[in-house]
C-alpha cells in the first residue's frame, strides 16, 4: 500500500490539542472530526470546513468529559460520538449540508466507552467497548484502545499487541511488540473499507497489515515511520479508500493518498487500486461528460479485479477471477454476476441499450441489468448484430403511479435463426411469441411498451407484428428505413421517396404520407418537438411531425382520457385523428367510460353507437348491471349479457334482448330454462313464423328437436336441404323406401351425388349408384362398388380418378391411382406436379427401358439443382445427355472439383478451358470475383485471374496469386503496382507496395516529389535506417529555407547532421546558412570540407585560402605535396606551419627516390636531417649493398644491425625456391669450408612457423643431425635429440623413432612408434632393450582402454575388458567372455548382472539368464538367489515362477545340505508350476485346487490375500463350492484387515487344526487380484444349507461358517 501525503487539512498547534476521534461517511461526502475542545467539526471530501457543532454531557451538571470516538451509520445520516461519560449519541445530521442536526439516540453505559463502530451491514447495531477490557465478542488481553471490524475484528491497545478476532471471538492471529523499546502503545487503528487492510497507529508510526486471501493469514506490511508526528491519536479511512485522514496530539490534520497502484487508460480515464478488490474509476476528461466525475468498482465477493476496461468512454467492463462486473459510468449503476470464465474468453459486449449490457459468448447470449447484481435473462442465438436484438425494461409506464404496483416488463426479441423471430418474457422465462417468417429478417425492434415488434426482411417488406392479438400485419413493402419515435408508439419509415407515419399503430391501415428527397437518416426528439432528418444530398432537411398526435398516444398509455379527448379535439377530421378516435374508444369501453366512449363514437360520426350508448343509464353508477349488460351486448357478447341478466332474475328483459337481436330460438332456450308461462306459445307463434317465412329449414330443425322426423324430413326436402333429410334418415333409421326414394332423387337433383349414390346403393340400385359416383366424382366408393359389381371397370376408373384429382390440383394424391391404374408417365407428371420428386425418381427408376424418362430427366435434374441434391442432379443430367449443365451446377455451388471431374469426364481440355473461361468472365461481370479466380485456376489460368484483379484494382488478390504461381515476378508486381497507385495518388498504397517490392526509396521519392516529406521521413526512417532519415530531413530542410529549416532540423536533432549532409553533397551556401545556428567550431568544419571540394574541383588556390579560413594550413601543404608543388608547399609551410616544412622535402624525397634518383633522393633526406629514412627506403626496396654503403658513410653505428637484419631476412626468405637456394648454397660453402658446426646451426635455424614446407624442414634437420654424427660427435646427442623433438613436432615419429635408436634412447623411440601403431616396431625395440618390454605392455593396455577395444583387451587384461562390457551394458558379451577365462569370473559378473536385473525389478530375466550360466554356491550368490526367489514368488508369472523352480533344482541338487529355505522354496516353485500345468488341462483342475490349497501353508511366503484368492478360484473351477467359500471369505477378512491396518480383526477358528499359518505379518497394501464378487456371492448362496458342516480337502479339516 502507498501511502503519499497531499495536503494539511489543520496545521499543527503550539500547545495539545489532541485529535479526538475522526470519521468518514459511508457516502465519501463527510469527514467529521472530533476535538479536544469537544466541539466536532464537519469537512467535506476535500478537506474544506463546511459546518461544526458542540457535544453534551450525559449529566447536564458536569462537563469533565472528552470525545473517544466516532461512527457514521451507513446510510451517512447519522453519527454516532463515544463519550468518556460513560455514554454514546447519536446525532442525525441528514445528507445535505445545513440540515437541522438533533440527537435521535442515548446509550448510556456503567462504564467509558473507549472505543466505537457501526457495521455497515447491520444499520441499527452500534458495537463498542469499554475501559474493563469487555467488548461486545470477547476480552482483550488488556485495555482496548481501539477495535475495526474488516475481514475479522481486530484490537490493540496499551500492551503493544494487535489481535485479530473471529466473530466467534476467537483470536486468529496476533502480533505482538512487547519488546520493541521504540514501540509504544498502539492509540487508534482503521480498517480499509475492503476490509483486507488495516491501519495501526502508535508514536510517529503507522503499521500496515494486509490480509492475503490465499493464505487466509494477516501479513505485516513494511513500518511507517512518520518523524516529528508525536502520538497518532486519530486515523479515517475514506469509504472508497483512495484517501487516508490522520489527525495526532497536536490538533494537526493530515491528508494521505493511499493506492497500491494507479494506471491511466488511453488517457482518459485513471484507475485506482485501493485494495485488490476495488479500484476507483476517474474520468480525467471528456466532451460528452464532465471531467472529474468517478465511480468505485468494488467486488462485492472479494475477489480480486484483475483486469478494467472501458467502452464508448462510458460502459465499464472488469473481470475477477470468477466473477463479471459492468456499470454504466453516466449512471453510476453497477452489478457483479457470476461468470465461470471470470470474463477471460471470447466474450462480446453491447452496450447498445442504456440499461442493459448484452454478453454473448459461444452462442448464448446473457442480458444483465445494470445495479442488479444477477443474470436478467439469456438465449442461445447466433445473430449478436444490434439492429437482430430490442430489448424492454419497464419503458414508458405512467408518471405518477408506484412503480411497484405496476407489473414488470422486461422482454427480449431475438433471432433463432435468420428467418424466426422469439420474443422471451425475461421475468418468467416464457416464449411470449415465436414468429416464422418466409424471408430473411435484416431489422427488428420492439415498441416502448414491448407490445408489438417491427421487423423488416431482406425484400424490404416492413411487417407488424401484436404480441397481444398475435396476428401479424404487413406495412409496407418496401422500407428502406423504420423506427420508433422515441418514448412513444408512433412508427416513422421510409418508402422510396415517401416518409410513411402511423401516428395510431393500432390501426397500421391509417397511414400518413409525405413525399421526401433524399434519405432519411435519424429522428429527434427533445424539447417538446419531434424532427426526421432527412439527407438530401447537399442539404439535411428536418421534417416536423405533429407532436400532439404522439402526444396522444401517451395520453392513452396513461389513461388520461381528458387530455387524450383535448388533445383529439385540436385536431382536424383527418384518417389518423379518427383512427385515434377509434383507439380512445376501444379503450374507453374497456375501461366502463361511457361518456368518454359516446364522445367518439360521435366525433367518427357512428351515431348508432353514440345514441346506444346514450341510453346507457349511468345515473346508477358505472358497474350497475345494465350497464354492463348493454356494454356486452355492444360488445357482441350475448351470452355475458345473459348470465348478467339472470343473475339479477331479469327474464323478460334477456328474452326481450334476444328478440331485438332476432334471436327467437336463445329466447326460446332462456324461456325453457326458466319455464317461462308463455313458452309453448312462443314455440307455436316461432314454428308458424318460420313457415310463413319460408324457413322450412329452421322449421325443421325445431320438428327434428321434438323428434317429430318425418315431418322434418318433409320440411327439409321441402326447404330444399335433402343433405340434412338425408343425415336424418340415416340418424332414424328409417326404412321406408319411397322416403328413401324421394331424399335419392332428390340429392341428385340437387347435385349430391355421393349422398344420393348411397341411398341408390341402399335401395340396391347398382347402376343408378354408380351412375351417381360418377357424376359426384366419389371414386372412392365407385372403386368399392366397381370392385364387387364390375371388376373390370376398376383400372379405368383409378385412371379418372387421378385425372379428376389433377384437375383438383391435388397431384399427390393422384399419383397412386395412376400407379394402380398402370399409367406410369401421367404418375410421373403427377409427381413432378406435386413435388415428390423422390416418387417421380422411384416411378422412372423401374421404367422399361429406362431412356423412356427421357422427357423428365431434366426437370429432375434443375429440380435437384436447386434443393442441393447435386448428386441426383448430375445423374439426371448426364442421363439428359447435358453435362454442360451439370458442370454449371457444381460451378454455381462452388464445387470445383465436382466440376472438373466431371468437365473432364464427358468434356474434351478445350471445351473445358473454354466453358471454365466464359463461366469465369461471365461471373467476373456480375462482380464475384473469387467465383471467377477459382474457375480460372481450375483450368490452370492464374494469369487472367490475376489480370481479372488487376482490371478491378483488386490489388490485394492480384498480390496473393502472383505468390502463389508467378512468385518469381512478385517484386516486378509490386513495383508496377506502386507506380500505378502513385499515378492514381493513392500513395499509401503506392508506398506498401514499393516497401514490400524492397525499393522504399522509390515511396522516399513519391512524397518528396508530391511535398510529403513529413510521410517520407517516416518511410525513409522505418526502412532506410539513420542516413536515409538525414537525407529526407534535408531535403525538406531545403523545401521550407532559412529559419523553418533550422526548426525543423533542430526539432529531429538533425541539424549537425544536416550541415554534414550540406557540405558532403556540395551545397555550401546552405551549410553556411544553417552553421549561423550553430557552433563556430561547424563553421570551421564546413570551411575545411569546402577546401576538400575545391581541391577536388582543381581550384587549389581557393582551396588554400579556404584550408587557412578553417585553421588547417597543413593541410593546404598535403594538398601542394599530392600535386607535386613543392614550391607552393613549402611556402605554405614556411609562412603558416613552419614544422612542417621537413615533412613537404621529405615528401619530395620519395618523389625523387620513386624515380630512381637516388642522389636527390639522399640530399633532400639530409637536408630535412633524416638519414634513417633513407635507409629505410633502401631496405624497403631491397637494396642491402646500397644501404649498407650509405650506413658505413652516414650512419657507421648501424652497419653491425643492418647485417644480421640482412641475416635474418635471407633466414625468413626459405620458402621460397630462390631463398632456398641461396641459403643453401652458403651451408655447402661453410661445409667446404669444414666448418661444420656453423652449418648445423645454419641447418637448424630452418623452423616452424617460419618455414612452412614440411618435407623441406626434414631435408635439413636430417641433415643436421647427419653431420652432428659423422662430424661433430660432441653434440651429436644435443643435435640429435633436438631434431627427433622437431620432427615429433611435425608429425614425423617413425623418422624420429629412427634417429632417437640410433643414440639408445629406447623408450622415446617406442613412444614413438606408439603413436603411429607400429606396435611390431616397438617390440623389436624391445629385443633390443628387454627392461622395457612391461612399459610396453602398460602401454598397449592404455592404448586400447582409450580405444574402447574391450575384444582386444580381454585377451590382454581379462578384467579390465570385462568391467568394460560392464560399463558398456554389454553384460551377455562379458558373460561370453567371462566363461572363456574362468568359472569364477563367470560367477562374480553373473551375481553383479544379477543384481542389476534385480534392482530393476526385472526378476524373470535374472532368473533365466542364472540357469543359463549355471548357479554357485558362494555367500553372495546364495543371498542373491534368496532375494530373487522371494520376489518371484510374490509376484511373479508362470515364466518367472518356472525359471526359479529350474535355479532351485540345480543348486539342490549341487547341494543338498544347503540352507533349509531353499528345498521349501523349491517345493513351493514347484507346487505353482504344477498348478499352473494343471490350470490349463480341464481333467487336472481338481489337482490345482489341491496345489493351491497347499500353497496355504506357505501365506508367510507369499502375499496371504493373494494365496486364499487363488485357492478359493481353483477351488470354484474345480467344483468345490465349500471350499471356495471359506478361501474367498478369509480373502476378504485379510483384505479388510490390510485396510484397515490390523491384523486382530482376522478369525482364525476356521483353520484350527491345520498348518495354515495364523500370525503372519500382513502386507501394507492389497495385492494386485481381481476379486469376482458374483462367484463369491453364488458360492453363499449355495452353502447356505450346508452352513456349519465340516470337510476335508488334502491335508487340511476345514468347517464352513455361515456369514
Amino acid at each position: 500500500m502507498q501511502i503519499r501525503h497531499i495536503k494539511s487539512i489543520v496545521p499543527a498547534t503550539e500547545g495539545l490539542a489532541r485529535v479526538a476521534a475522526i470519521a468518514w461517511s459511508p457516502n465519501n461526502q463527510k469527514l467529521a472530526v472530533a476535538g479536544s475542545d469537544k466541539v466536532i467539526t464537519l469537512y467535506d471530501e476535500t478537506g474544506e470546513r463546511k459546518d461544526r457543532f458542540s457535544t453534551k454531557p450525559a449529566d447536564p451538571k458536569s462537563s469533565k468529559y472528552y470525545i473517544c470516538t466516532l461512527a457514521f451509520s451507513p446510510d451517512s445520516t447519522k453519527l454516532a460520538v463515544a463519550q468518556s461519560d460513560c455514554v454514546v449519541f447519536v446525532y442525525k445530521l441528514g445528507l445535505e449540508w445545513g440540515e437541522k442536526k438533533s440527537i435521535c439516540n442515548k446509550l448510556i453505559q456503567t462504564t467509558e466507552i473507549t472505543c466505537l463502530t457501526w457495521p455497515r451491514e447491520q444499520s441499527n447495531a452500534v458495537v463498542f467497548g469499554m475501559i474493563d477490557g469487555k467488548g461486545k465478542f470477547t476480552t482483550h488481553s488488556s485495555v482496548p484502545n481501539t477495535i475495526a471490524w474488516g475481514q475479522h475484528i481486530v484490537a490493540a491497545g496499551t500492551d503493544k499487541c494487535v489481535a485479530f478476532y473471529g466473530q466467534d471471538g476467537r483470536v486468529i492471529q496476533d502480533f505482538d511488540y512487547s519488546r520493541d523499546d521504540d514501540e509504544q502503545e498502539f492509540t487508534v487503528c482503521e480498517m480499509s473499507p475492503s476490509g483486507q487492510t488495516v491501519v495501526v497507529g502508535s508514536f510517529d508510526r503507522l503499521h500496515v497489515y494486509n490480509y492475503s486471501l490465499s493464505k487466509r493469514t494477516w501479513e505485516e506490511a513494511p513500518l511507517k515511520v512518520i518523524e516529528n508526528f508525536y502520538t497518532i491519536t486519530g486515523l479515517a479511512w475514506k469509504p472508497d479508500g483512495s484517501r487516508l485522514i490522520a489527525g495526532n496530539m497536536c490538533g494537526a490534520l493530515e491528508m494521505f493518498d493511499c493506492c497500491l497502484k494507479r494506471t491511466r487508460y488511453k488517457g482518459k480515464f485513471e484507475f485506482t487500486y485501493v485494495s485488490p478488490s476495488q479500484v476507483i474509476v476517474k474520468r480525467l476528461s471528456t466532451v460528452k461528460f464532465d471531467a472529474g466525475s468517478r465511480i468505485v468498482l468494488k467486488s462485492h465477493y472479494g475477489y480480486e479485479i484483475q483486469k478494467v476496461n472501458i467502452f464508448q468512454d462510458q460502459f465499464l467492463i472488469a473481470n475477477t477471477p470468477d466473477t463479471l462486473l459492468m456499470g454504466d459510468l453516466a449512471s453510476c449503476k453497477l452489478s457483479e454476476i457470476p461468470w465461470s470464465t471470470g470474463g477471460m474468453g471470447n466474450e462480446k459486449f453491447h452496450f447498445d441499450n442504456p440499461n442493459v449490457c448484452m454478453v454473448f459468448n459461444a452462442g448464448e447470449l446473457s442480458l444483465v441489468e445494470y445495479g442488479v447484481n444477477e443474470i436478467l435473462g439469456s438465449c442461445r442465438t447466433e445473430h449478436m448484430n444490434p439492429h437482430l436484438i430490442s430489448v424492454r425494461l419497464n419503458e414508458r409506464r405512467p408518471e405518477g403511479v408506484d412503480p411497484n404496483s405496476q407489473p414488470e416488463i422486461k422482454r427480449i426479441a431475438y433471432l433463432i435463426d435468420l428467418q424466426t423471430i422469439n420474443i422471451l418474457d425475461l421475468v418468467s422465462g416464457l416464449t411470449v411469441a415465436s414468429i416464422s417468417h418466409d424471408a430473411k429478417i435484416d431489422w427488428l425492434e420492439l415498441s416502448g411498451k414491448a407490445n408489438k415488434l417491427l421487423f423488416r426482411d431482406q425484400r424490404q417488406q416492413l411487417h407488424l407484428y401484436d404480441l397481444v392479438l398475435q396476428n401479424r400485419t404487413t406495412l409496407l413493402h418496401f422500407c428502406s428505413y423504420v423506427q420508433w419515435v422515441p418514448n412513444s408508439d408512433v412508427v416513422v419509415a421510409q418508402s422510396r421517396n415517401n416518409l410513411c407515419i402511423w401516428y395510431a399503430i393500432e390501426s397500421p391501415e391509417r397511414v400518413t404520407i409525405f413525399p421526401i428527397k433524399g434519405d432519411v437518416e435519424d429522428i429527434e426528439r427533445e424539447n417538446g418537438k419531434t424532427e426526421v432528418i432527412v439527407d438530401e444530398g447537399v442539404n439535411t432537411v428536418s421534417y416536423t411531425l405533429d407532436e400532439s398526435l404522439i402526444e396522444f398516444g401517451t395520453a392513452l398509455d396513461d389513461k388520461d382520457y381528458e387530455r387524450a379527448i383535448v388533445l383529439l379535439e385540436t385536431l382536424d377530421d383527418t384518417p389518423e385523428s379518427l383512427a385515434m378516435w377509434k383507439a380512445l374508444s376501444a379503450v374507453a369501453l374497456q375501461d366502463e367510460k361511457i361518456l368518454v366512449a359516446q364522445r367518439c363514437f360521435a366525433a367518427m360520426g357512428d351515431v348508432a353507437m353514440a345514441k346506444y350508448l346514450a341510453k346507457v343509464d349511468v345515473s346508477e353508477g358505472e358497474s350497475a348491471y345494465m350497464v354492463r349488460a348493454r356494454l356486452a351486448v355492444l360488445d357482441k357478447q350475448f351470452n355475458l349479457a345473459e348470465s348478467i341478466f339472470l343473475e339479477h332474475g331479469k327474464i323478460d328483459e334477456c328474452m326481450a334482448m334476444y328478440q331485438e337481436m332476432h334471436k327467437w330460438d336463445k329466447s326460446i332456450k332462456v324461456a325453457e330454462l326458466k319455464n317461462h308461462p308463455d313458452l309453448d306459445h312462443m314455440k307455436k307463434n316461432y314454428l308458424q313464423w318460420l313457415i310463413d317465412s319460408g324457413q322450412e329449414d329452421k322449421a325443421g330443425e325445431l320438428k327434428e328437436d321434438e323428434g317429430e322426423f318425418l315431418a322434418a324430413i318433409n320440411l327439409y326436402l321441402k326447404g330444399g336441404m335433402p343433405a340434412r333429410a338425408a343425415f336424418l334418415l340415416n340418424k332414424s333409421n328409417i326404412s321406408q323406401v319411397d322416403i328413401i326414394e324421394r331424399v335419392a332423387s332428390a340429392l341428385f337433383k340437387s347435385g349430391l351425388f355421393e349422398k344420393a349414390g348411397e341411398l341408390f346403393e341402399k335401395l340396391e340400385s347398382y347402376d343408378r349408384a354408380l351412375d351417381a359416383y360418377k357424376r359426384g366424382k366419389a371414386f372412392r366408393a365407385a372403386v368399392e362398388l366397381c370392385r364387387v359389381m364390375h371388376p373390370q371397370q376398376v383400372v379405368i376408373l383409378e385412371e379418372q380418378w387421378g385425372d379428376h384429382l389433377v384437375s383438383q390440383k391435388q397431384m399427390d394424391a393422384a399419383i397412386n391411382h395412376y400407379i394402380e391404374a398402370g399409367k406410369s408417365f401421367k404418375a410421373i407428371e403427377a409427381a413432378i406436379a406435386a413435388k415428390q420428386w423422390k416418387k417421380a425418381v422411384g416411378i422412372i427408376d423401374c421404367l422399361d427401358p429406362p431412356e423412356s424418362g427421357k422427357p423428365y430427366f431434366m426437370e429432375l435434374a434443375k429440380h435437384f439443382d436447386s434443393v442441393g441434391e447435386y448428386t441426383l442432379a448430375e445423374k439426371y443430367y448426364v442421363a439428359a445427355r447435358k453435362p454442360q449443365e451439370a458442370v454449371d451446377m457444381y460451378t454455381k455451388a462452388n464445387k470445383w472439383e465436382k466440376a472438373h471431374s466431371l468437365a473432364t469426364t464427358y468434356m474434351n481440355s478445350e471445351e473445358v478451358a473454354y466453358l471454365y473461361i466464359s463461366q469465369a468472365k461471365e461471373m467476373e461481370a456480375h462482380g464475384k470475383l473469387k467465383e471467377a479466380e477459382k474457375l480460372y485456376l481450375t483450368v490452370k489460368e492464374p494469369d487472367l485471374a490475376i489480370n481479372m484483379y488487376k482490371n478491378h484494382k483488386h490489388y490485394d488478390q492480384m498480390i496473393r496469386l502472383v505468390t502463389s504461381y508467378h512468385k518469381d515476378l512478385l517484386t516486378e508486381t509490386h513495383l508496377y503496382l506502386g507506380k500505378t497507385l502513385e499515378t492514381e495518388g493513392n500513395y499509401k498504397q503506392a508506398e506498401h507496395h514499393y516497401v514490400e517490392g524492397k525499393d522504399w526509396k522509390s515511396a522516399v521519392n513519391m512524397y518528396c516529389a508530391n511535398n510529403l516529406y513529413e510521410d517520407a521521413y517516416r518511410v525513409a526512417k522505418n526502412h532506410g535506417g539513420s542516413n536515409s532519415t538525414k537525407q529526407v530531413a534535408y531535403l525538406w530542410a531545403r523545401s521550407l529555407g532559412g529559419e523553418s529549416a533550422v526548426k525543423l532540423l533542430s526539432k529531429f536533432g538533425l541539424l549537425e547532421a544536416a550541415i554534414d549532409f550540406a557540405t558532403e553533397n556540395a551545397a555550401f551556401d546552405f551549410a553556411f546558412e544553417l552553421s549561423r545556428f550553430a557552433d563556430k567550431l561547424k563553421l570551421s568544419e564546413i570551411h575545411y570540407k569546402h577546401a576538400m571540394f575545391l581541391e577536388d574541383e582543381g581550384k587549389f588556390k581557393e582551396a588554400e585560402s579556404a584550408f587557412i579560413l578553417a585553421g588547417k594550413p597543413k593541410e593546404a601543404i598535403l594538398m601542394y605535396i599530392h600535386t607535386e608543388n613543392w614550391a607552393e608547399a613549402l611556402q605554405v609551410a614556411e609562412t603558416y606551419e613552419p614544422a612542417s616544412a621537413p615533412e613537404v622535402l621529405i615528401s619530395q624525397a620519395k618523389v625523387s627516390f620513386d624515380r630512381k634518383d637516388y642522389n636527390a633522393t639522399e640530399t633532400l633526406m639530409l637536408r630535412a636531417q633524416r638519414p634513417d629514412l633513407v635507409l629505410k627506403l633502401y631496405k624497403d626496396s631491397d637494396m642491402w649493398k646500397e644501404c649498407l654503403q650509405f650506413a658505413k658513410q652516414y650512419l657507421p653505428a648501424r652497419v653491425a644491425e643492418l647485417h644480421d637484419e640482412y641475416n635474418r631476412i635471407l633466414t625468413s626468405r626459405a620458402n621460397s625456391s630462390g631463398g632456398k637456394d641461396e641459403i643453401l648454397q652458403s651451408i655447402r660453402a661453410l661445409e667446404q669450408q669444414k666448418d661444420f658446426s656453423r652449418a648445423i646451426d645454419m641447418y637448424l635455424k630452418f623452423n616452424v612457423p617460419q618455414v612452412t614446407d614440411i618435407d623441406f624442414l626434414e631435408q635439413v634437420w636430417e641433415k643436421a643431425a647427419e653431420l652432428a654424427i659423422k662430424f661433430v660427435p660432441e653434440r651429436g646427442h644435443e643435435v640429435v635429440t633436438l631434431v627427433c623433438s622437431r620432427l615429433v613436432g611435425i608429425k614425423k615419429y617413425e623418422q624420429a623413432a629412427e634417429f632417437y635408436l640410433s643414440i639408445e634412447m629406447h623408450r622415446d623411440a617406442i613412444d614413438c612408434f606408439a603413436r603411429v601403431g607400429l606396435w611390431d616396431r616397438a617390440k623389436e625395440v624391445v629385443t633390443l632393450a628387454p627392461r622395457f618390454g612391461e612399459y610396453l605392455e602398460t602401454t598397449y593396455i592404455s592404448h586400447l582402454k582409450n580405444q574402447q577395444n574391450a575384444d582386444a583387451l580381454v585377451n590382454v587384461d581379462a578384467t579390465a575388458g570385462l568391467d568394460l562390457f560392464v560399463q558398456r551394458g554389454e553384460w551377455e558379451k562379458c558373460l561370453e567372455k567371462a566363461s572363456a577365462v574362468s568359472q569364477d569370473m563367470l560367477n562374480k559378473y553373473l551375481i553383479l548382472y544379477a543384481v542389476s536385473l534385480i534392482k530393476e525389478e526385472k526378476y524373470e530375466h535374472a532368473a533365466q539368464t542364472i540357469v543359463k550360466y549355471g548357479v554357485s554356491e558362494s555367500s553372495t550368490s546364495l543371498d542373491v538367489y534368496l532375494r530373487l526367489t522371494r520376489e518371484i514368488l510374490h509376484s511373479g508369472t508362470q515364466a518367472g515362477i518356472s525359471a526359479i523352480r529350474e535355479l532351485l533344482y540345480k543348486l539342490v541338487s549341487a547341494s543338498p545340505n544347503i540352507n533349509s529355505q531353499f528345498p521349501k522354496y523349491l517345493l513351493m516353485a514347484h507346487l505353482l508350476t504344477l498348478r499352473n500345468y494343471c490350470s490349463k488341462k480341464r481333467e487336472l483342475v481338481y489337482l490345482a485346487a489341491k496345489q493351491s490349497i497347499s500353497m496355504l501353508r506357505y501365506i508367510g511366503e507369499i502375499p496371504p490375500d493373494k494365496a486364499f484368492y487363488e485357492a478359493g478360484f481353483y477351488s470354484k473351477l474345480a467344483g468345490i463350492n465349500n471350499m471356495a467359500f471359506v478361501c474367498w471369505n478369509r480373502y476378504l477378512d485379510i483384505s479388510d484387515a490390510i485396510e484397515e491396518g490390523d491384523a486382530s480383526l482376522l478369525e482364525n477358528s476356521d483353520f484350527v487344526n491345520t498348518d495354515v499359518p495364523f500370525d503372519v505379518e500382513l502386507p501394507t497394501e492389497n495385492s494386485n487380484v481381481r476379486f469376482n464378487a458374483r462367484n463369491v456371492s453364488n458360492l453363499t448362496n449355495v452353502n447356505r444349507k450346508n452352513s456349519g458342516t465340516a470337510f476335508v480337502i488334502g491335508s487340511f479339516k476345514f468347517r464352513l461358517i455361515k456369514r
